[in-house]
């Protein structure tokens, strides 16, 4: 499994307070960083703190559309109190002579998906953080906020009605990658390759054993557990 160093899932890079000379470094080298967005400004612009360093993240650099297909308001405004992963583009100083920096969450994307095409083809397992659930899936982030979907019949080996009865938001899972598309950045998931067969999991139960189960729902015709 590829560890993913440079570009993690969002929220699961350590956010420390960073020197004006640290800060100068990751603008000259492109490194990825990442704090928690405070506030969002009347005109998307993102705000983020480092180590008393005020960050923004202008609209244009907060989503990239084209790989994360998120291009409405909300995808912005959904950011305020989350880790956010960016780059530093530019360093200068505001009307009281104080250093600012100007932030790219774009960019940080970019080097994101770059990396997941490098290194992910069919087959390969990669950590992932459960971003949000629907009834036909789970979106994860694979890094940087670079989101997919694992559909429902891949999620589990029994049949479950909803990704809740397995997943919940801000989970780390692990995903196996079945199929790349390299020219629309889309990578199709699977988890429950990753659970094992269902002969291979009945095999640790006897007749006669007790066991403790979770109901996963109840039928006129009996309980499924």
């Amino acid at each position: 499994m590829p560890e993913n160093k440079l570009s993690p899932p969002e929220g699961l890079r350590p956010s420390v307070p960073l020197t004006l000379d640290q800060l100068h470094e990751a603008l000259e080298s492109g490194a990825i960083l990442e704090s928690p967005v405070q506030r969002c400004g009347v005109d998307h612009t993102l705000y983020v703190n480092l180590g008393g360093v005020q960050g923004r993240i202008p609209r244009e650099e907060a989503v990239a559309p084209w790989i994360s297909g998120a291009e409405r308001d909300i995808a912005v405004l959904s950011r305020v109190g989350k880790p956010t992963s960016f780059t530093v583009t530019a360093i200068d100083v505001d009307g009281g002579g104080r250093p600012r920096l100007t932030l790219s969450r774009r960019a940080a994307q970019e080097q994101a998906i770059a990396w997941l095409l490098e290194h992910s083809g069919p087959g390969t397992v990669l950590p992932a953080r459960v971003t949000h659930l629907e009834r036909f899936g789970a979106f994860v982030d694979l890094g940087c906020g670079v989101t997919s979907l694992i559909p429902l019949e891949n999620i589990s080996v029994s049949r479950i009605p909803h990704p809740s009865a397995r997943f919940r938001v801000n989970q780390d899972i692990l995903a196996a990658v079945t199929a790349v598309d390299p020219v629309s950045c889309r990578f199709c998931l699977t988890h429950k390759e990753l659970l094992g067969t269902w002969l291979e999991n009945a095999a640790s139960f006897a007749p006669g054993e007790a066991v403790p189960g979770i109901v996963r729902g109840v039928k006129e015709y009996g309980v499924f557990v």
